[in-house]
This record gives structure tokens, sequence and C-alpha cells, in this order.
């Protein structure tokens, strides 16, 4: 049986398990509510399906630091945006509204150069232009164009009065020749 910290009862960790937006933390809550009952390490990987290194290490790292220590930590690993900062965000919310300097449509590429040119740098993953376009809820929402050589809506039935309409063609049978050597044979048994 693992030795688990009282740092909560049984109780508020089945309360907090249940109360849970971030899976991530609901997940490790159940891990340790389900360990403070008394399961082993193994019962909890089969439940759970985390292999036995990572519920030792959760046990661990809730007995050391307490609740606080559950969840997916990555998210205040203490580190700030450094290609998309909001100031450059908004920069390009302003910038999306005008047509791009070649013309056309923004791209991610087209995106992903023109914050090179903003930050200083060489160049810019194309990736990072699309992940600035989705931060900024932009999308290029209008129809598809017309080809620019399509007829007018006159052209249109001229050609529709003018083209051949085809009768339908009997299908082809298929042509058989009599034998060489003699009448005609059935291939059905007698």
């Amino acid at each position: 049986m693992a030795h688990v910290a009282d740092h909560l009862s049984i109780e508020e960790l089945e309360q907090r398990y249940r109360a849970c937006a971030d899976v991530c933390q609901a997940r490790h809550y159940h891990v340790i509510w389900l360990l403070a009952q008394g399961h082993t390490i193994v019962e909890v990987s089969g439940l759970m399906g985390f292999v036995p290194r990572w519920i030792e290490q959760l046990q661990a790292r809730y007995n050391a630091l307490g609740p606080h220590a559950l969840g997916d930590l990555r998210r205040n690993n203490g580190t700030r945006p450094s290609v998309l900062t909001p100031e450059l965000l908004d920069k390009l919310k302003k910038r999306v509204g005008e047509a791009p300097p070649d013309g056309g449509l923004w791209t991610s590429g087209k995106v992903a150069t023109w914050m090179a040119a903003q930050l200083g740098l060489e160049k810019l993953a194309p990736q990072r232009g699309w992940e600035a376009l989705q931060a900024i809820g932009w999308s290029i929402q209008s129809p598809r164009p017309r080809h620019p050589n399509s007829a007018t809506p006159e052209q249109e039935a001229a050609f529709k009065k003018s083209s051949l309409t085809r009768s339908p063609k009997k299908p082809r049978s298929i042509p058989t020749s009599r034998s060489k050597y003699g009448r005609r044979m059935s291939i059905a048994s007698a």
C-alpha cells in the first residue's frame, strides 16, 4: 500500500477530482484519491492507464508539495511568449485588414514573413504565421472567386441551345464469330 500524505482527506480528494474542469488535473486527483483509499500502485496503474513509474512520481510530488503539485505544471513554467506577443498580435489584427504587399490573400507564409520583419528576424516558419492567424481569430470568410474567363448568362444559354443533344446509344453486343471447324456450338452444358 502506498503512503499518501494527509494534505487533504479522502472526501476532499474525491470532491476535487469530481469538480475539476481541467482533465489532466482531474486524472491526477483521481490517482491520489485511489492511492489514499488503499489501492496499490499496480492496481491504480491498471485502472488509470498510467505506467507505475508515473504514479510513483505523482505520489511523491503530492506528498512533497501538496495539491498544488497536481495538474499540468508546464502551463506555469514562467516563460513568456517570444514570438506571439500581445503587441505583435494587435499589430497583426490591424495589418490583415489591408491587402498583403503582393496582393492576393493573407496566407500563413505571408504572415510569418511580416512577423519576422517586425521582430527583426531573418525568417519564421509558416506554422508561426498560422498560429498567429488562429490567435487573432482571423479567417477569410469569402466566396470562391469566379473564373476570369467565365461566360455570361446569355453566352451560357446560347451554348446550351447550340450544343447537340445526343441520343442514347444502344449498348453494343459482344461480337461472336463462327467456329472455323464446324457448326456453331453452345457453351451451355447439355
